[in-house]
């Protein structure tokens, strides 16, 4: 039997009208709509087309998405334009595009972002309160795979997850939110010896290692759930980390890409922006 198709763009659409909403309200009591910062320091084309996407995104549902593209050379330039923003109150939240280009210290930009405003969760202060269990944004991508699981109604708590993949944008932030919900969990990476030791035991495998078609059917368990969170180009088509044909013959369910995490992510990312906004009001 086929595995059940993990589609995460219903949930996204079902998700859009009640975050019109609360950005409509937003717009009512303040006068102005909540607004969203894209810092673009890179020639990065994906990085572009991602900015451009939430610019298109947030048209639709009322979120005021801006693209900056400061004129500056350093480092320290590019922290102090981020922290202008930062203390422009008609910003409620700040992205900065990855990569940046080369020359800049994403870690010091990343950290120019008040928490406040850190609507991915990149800054080391976000990702404390996410280790220690405190209120505040997490990474989108890492939100989106909790979220599409909890909408399909994969039980978390008391299984076995196995995530691949160790950085701070999705690896290491969603593993943490496997473990607050309940989750006994693994962590694998580039350095992992023998992967298919670890995949194989995972009741639930979430393949974040931005490598495409990692993880093929004979690497997983008969009836685990599978996310692949992966987007690479290759040979122009979107592409995951999962073998897609090879593991939907023997999990019990499997997110496809492109249709499956990515459009949670977007939706989730402005619905943060709207919360920011909220906050500021009170």
């Amino acid at each position: 039997m086929a595995a059940r198709r993990l589609d995460g763009k219903a949930m996204a659409e079902a998700r859009r009208s009640e975050i019109a909403r609360r950005a409509g309200d937003v717009a009512h009591r303040r006068g102005t709509a909540p607004r969203l910062v894209v810092v673009l320091a890179t020639q990065d084309e994906a990085a572009l087309t991602y900015a451009q996407a939430k610019e298109r995104l947030g048209g639709k549902i009322g979120v005021r998405v801006d693209v900056a593209r400061p004129a500056v050379a350093s480092t320290d330039e590019l922290v102090a334009a981020v922290q202008d923003l930062g203390a422009d109150p008609s910003v409620d939240g700040i992205l900065i595009a990855t990569p940046l280009s080369r020359g800049f210290e994403a870690r010091k930009v990343q950290n120019a972002v008040p928490v406040e405003k850190d609507v991915d969760g990149a800054a080391e202060a976000s990702l404390g309160k996410l280790l220690t269990g405190q209120p505040g944004f997490v990474p989108a991508t890492a939100e989106a795979v909790i979220a599409l699981l909890e909408g399909h109604g994969v039980a978390i708590d008391g299984r076995h997850a196995v995530v691949v993949g160790r950085s701070l944008t999705v690896g290491r932030p969603l593993a943490q939110l496997l473990l607050t919900q309940g989750a006994t969990v693994t962590t694998c990476h580039s350095r992992t010896s023998d992967l298919a030791v670890h995949t194989l035991r995972a009741d639930v495998l979430c393949v974040a290692a931005g490598r495409p078609r990692l993880v093929t059917g004979a690497m997983v368990r008969p009836g685990a759930v599978v996310v692949d969170v992966g987007t690479t180009v290759v040979d122009e088509v979107l592409t995951g980390d999962v073998d897609y044909p090879g593991v939907a013959a023997v999990a019990e369910a499997v997110s496809p890409v492109p249709g499956g995490v990515g459009p949670l992510t977007s939706v989730l990312l402005l619905e943060h922006v709207v919360r920011a906004a909220e906050a500021a009001l009170r």
